[in-house]
């Protein structure tokens, strides 16, 4: 297996660092330099640095490797930032490859050594102290929040597909989440040292207990609830993430940016976890490192290159290209859609104006329909390239397990910005369930086009309640001519679920979908 991971290593560092010529690396930069960290318990990180060879002291940017990866990860875009006028550490964090210790999870060892690493950089290079950063891709990003949370000397922050709440990561709405979890102790496995504690949680995770010791293991790790330590440090904050994210679901940034008082940046894109920012790791022009090189630039350079002055939130919606700006969390006009009791010979009810009207519907809960959410890091990350996500042929979805919604057609394209939230009845015959919602664009021929979807679980229910659930960010314009349509089930391969299989379950009204418009 050692073997195996070195060889690796190598090809993943040829394919990351590009050609560099022997009179480029010493007409602009010292070219790579790979170097042992001795962190604050004595475990050894792997780490390379690179630098400008120009005179005086330089911004620099400490890289934290994504789980599973390692420090050769970022080595075409240290390349660019040392060209740049940069000093650049990227770290493999500990645990991974060939850095020792175990893994922590983002534990108060991984904080600290974002801090042994700032330490290192400067006792060792040219690094300007008063101007240092800190950037990751999926674990490097929550790392990195975490670190400018506790280390007030860290300037600027570029969180990319990273989390801001573990525990809503691992189960949000009570819901846990098999696919996302199996991936990534599979790789941790294959490249890396699980501790002990870590082997416990997700022993625990797997037999669904210990709900409470785990909350609190995932606080500790979460920077949502630092956020009044990173506000007071000040550092600018960057956030690049997916809508489709199936490891961190999209949301927890959203409420992560509301929360800061620092400057902020948020950009949200079509894709699945680390697939929109992917191809900059081979220096593919990428818009997401763009906008990283922009924002290190302006708070670490002091370039003004003006992104300080745009709004700070930018959209790209689905199937488009191009980038939509908004000066703060987008809140435009939401329409409010009742959802009518599914009956007729198709069973399906409509999604229209509100009347508040009251209506039950039974189905039989457990089993599943051709509804779903796809595969996680798989469909999402395929609607990227292919503009396709999980598709579904509404006649299709049995509604004996499941209730169906569909509008009226759309008269003009409906832009669809922001969260979308569905409000629900149920009348539970058994204390424990979920229910998934799936939003879809529904064309002439009945074929759903999912826009976004999640789920929710109770536990010890013993007489009816509402569901109010918020669906993951989007932006997504479904076509004049087009409907929109809603289905409530019970199961999807994506999540764990608390049904028993054939069990009556109740829904009611009123109920209704809360769509939200530019």
């Amino acid at each position: 297996m050692r073997r195996v991971v070195a060889v690796m290593a190598v090809l993943l560092m040829a394919l990351t660092a590009g050609p560099v010529t022997r009179a480029e690396a010493a007409a602009s930069t010292t070219g790579f330099h790979w170097n042992d960290i001795t962190a604050a318990d004595g475990v050894t990180l792997k780490s390379n640095v690179i630098a400008p060879t120009a005179p005086g002291r330089h911004p620099g940017v400490v890289f934290v490797a994504s789980w599973g990866l390692n420090d050769f990860q970022y080595l075409a875009q240290a390349k660019k930032l040392a060209k740049s006028g940069y000093v650049v550490l990227s770290y493999t964090a500990r645990g991974f490859w060939f850095s020792g210790g175990k893994i922590e999870v983002a534990g108060p060892p991984d904080i600290a050594d974002a801090s042994t690493a700032v330490d290192w950089m400067i006792a060792h290079t040219a690094v300007d102290p008063e101007r240092i950063g800190i950037a990751g891709l999926s674990y490097g990003g929550g790392i990195s929040l975490l670190a400018a949370a506790h280390d007030k000397r860290i300037r600027a922050v570029a969180s990319m597909s990273g989390w801001a709440d573990m525990a809503e990561s691992m189960s949000g709405e009570e819901t846990r989440r098999p696919q996302a979890a199996f991936f990534l102790q599979s790789v941790a496995n294959i490249v890396g040292h699980p501790s002990d504690e870590m082997n416990r949680i997700l022993d625990d995770y797997w037999a669904d207990r210990n709900d409470d010791y785990r909350e609190q293991w995932a606080r500790g790790r979460s920077v949502r609830y630092s956020v009044d330590e990173l506000n007071a440090n000040h550092p600018a904050v960057l956030i690049a993430h997916a809508y489709g994210d199936s490891i961190f679901p999209v949301n927890q940034m959203v409420d992560l940016f509301d929360n800061l008082k620092t400057p902020r940046r948020l950009e949200l894109a079509p894709g699945d976890h680390a697939t929109v920012e992917i191809s900059g790791l081979l220096g593919v022009p990428n818009h997401v490192w763009t906008s990283l090189h922009r924002w290190l630039d302006r708070y670490l350079r002091d370039v003004d290159n003006g992104v300080d002055r745009e709004p700070p939130v930018v959209l790209r919606p689905h199937g488009s290209g191009a980038a939509e700006s908004y000066p703060g969390p987008v809140a435009g006009q939401v329409k409010r859609q009742e959802l009518g009791k599914p009956d007729g010979w198709d069973k399906t009810g409509t999604l229209g104006r509100a009347t508040g009207s009251e209506w039950s519907y039974r189905m039989e809960s457990g089993v599943g329909t051709t509804a779903n959410g796809g595969i996680a890091l798989v469909s999402n990350g395929l609607e990227q390239l292919t503009g396709i996500p999980p598709l579904v042929w509404l006649p299709s979805v049995n509604r004996r397990h499941a209730g169906v919604w569909v509008s009226g057609r759309q008269t003009t394209a409906t832009p669809v910005r922001g969260i979308a939230r569905v409000h629900l009845g149920v009348v539970p015959k058994r204390p424990d369930g979920t229910v998934i919602a799936y939003l879809y664009d529904l064309d002439a021929l009945g074929v759903g086009r999912l826009i976004t979807h999640a789920p929710t679980s109770w536990h010890g229910a013993t007489r009816p309640f509402t569901v109010d659930l918020a669906l993951p960010m989007t932006a997504y314009d479904v076509k004049a001519g087009h409907k929109v349509a809603l289905v409530v089930d019970t199961k999807d391969p994506l999540y764990f679920d608390d049904n028993t299989r054939g069990a009556p379950l109740t829904l009611a009204g009123p109920a209704w979908l809360d769509l939200p418009l530019r």
